[in-house]
């Protein structure tokens, strides 16, 4: 009997401890963020047909902690001829956004990596500032993203800082916010979240 009583013990502790990390890791956390930074022709080139490279590279606090983004995606190299209704007009540039990806690092070291899977920049001429908007699907991470997943939707008011010498802006400051859902974050003490 005592042999039974102890098994049967064991067995609902372990049961306890499996139930207690699933729910350490199958945290979802609703995110909202906000940054600032800078934006600016890449040196890395995507070779996407009819596109440039730019790059966002930015930092900022939330719901998930202090964190930096280093953003690549592929630009249409010239504005579409059939913009949405939300940026027409004729002091309006729209230009889509074809491909990308990003690495968000955290102040505990932890990475999360997404994948652009639909964006734009909407130019207004007369404002002289850009709107964009990224989705962006969560891919994986490291540390407490090891297991992520989810979308966020990253918005970016963009204004010009420097022009090149054909008077085309080429960097520009960048300020906005990131908000969405990950699954699978692990919020425990050991990942110090460093949420304020």
């Amino acid at each position: 009997m005592k042999t039974r009583t102890v098994t049967g013990t064991l067995f609902l502790v372990a049961l306890m401890f499996n139930l207690g990390v699933t729910r350490v890791y199958a945290q979802r956390e609703p995110v909202n963020m906000t940054f600032s930074g800078n934006g600016a022709p890449s040196t890395i080139n995507l070779q996407y047909p009819a596109t440039t490279t730019s790059e966002e590279n930015v930092n900022g606090n939330g719901t998930l902690g202090w964190f930096t983004f280093r953003n690549v995606t592929a630009i249409a190299a010239a504005p579409s001829q059939q913009p949405p209704i939300i940026c027409s007009g004729p002091t309006r540039l729209y230009f889509p956004r074809m491909a990308g990806a990003g690495i968000f690092r955290f102040q505990d070291g932890s990475l999360l990596t997404v994948e652009l899977t639909q964006g734009s920049d909407c130019i207004d001429l007369v404002a002289q500032e850009g709107n964009c908007t990224l989705t962006l699907k969560i891919t994986g991470g490291t540390g407490r993203f090891n297991n992520a997943s989810g979308t966020l939707t990253y918005t970016e008011t963009a204004k010009p800082v420097l022009a090149d010498a054909f008077q085309n802006p080429v960097y520009f400051t960048e300020t906005g916010k990131i908000t969405g859902t990950v699954f699978g974050v692990a919020m425990h003490e050991d990942w110090g979240d460093d949420r304020q």
